[in-house]
């Protein structure tokens, strides 16, 4: 038996809602003249690429991508960026992913940054779940939702046709 998707976030939705974040991304960067854009592996990341290209065309600010590899089954195992510290040291910085779940990798992610002095430090998720078990929060987010425990939020950026859905 197929399961069904409820569809949340459509192809066009999800384009708006990048928009949206890389205008609120510019605004609170304006001063600056590059960020950091650091993409947790892996729809984290793609959502960082879709950032940086609306971000490249909206703004002088200069987006630079870093990938950031966490293990969100054990996110206490060592973090690994596509970036050397001295690329992000002192610059302003927004750790990025696709669906704000539990909260961990997040919290872990912004918890490995702060070693290094940072000018500014934001959060993006297309999706916030509102299921934290940590405090930490999206400071842009494409959209909030209530779900149960038990429903699952997955985030497709393959081929051509963005979606995001519950199932």
């Amino acid at each position: 038996m197929e399961t069904t998707k409820n569809i949340i976030l459509t192809h066009d939705e999800i384009n708006h809602k990048i928009k949206r974040i890389a205008y609120q991304i510019y605004e609170s960067n304006v001063y600056e003249s590059e960020v950091i854009l650091a993409g947790i592996d892996s729809n984290g990341y793609v959502l960082a690429k879709k950032l940086k290209s609306v971000l490249s065309k909206i703004s002088p600010i200069k987006p630079i991508l870093c990938k950031v590899k966490i293990d969100k089954k054990n996110p206490r195992n060592e973090i690994k960026t596509s970036l050397k510290v001295e690329d992000y040291e002192n610059k302003s910085i927004v750790l990025i992913d696709d669906v704000l779940n539990s909260g961990t990798a997040l919290i872990y992610g912004v918890r490995f940054f702060l070693d290094v002095p940072l000018k500014q430090f934001k959060t993006a998720v297309l999706v916030n779940r509102n299921h934290k078990k940590y405090p930490v929060k999206a400071d842009f987010k494409g959209i909030s939702l209530s779900t149960s425990l038990n429903e699952h939020v997955t985030v497709n950026f393959e081929n051509d046709v963005f979606e995001a859905y519950l199932d």
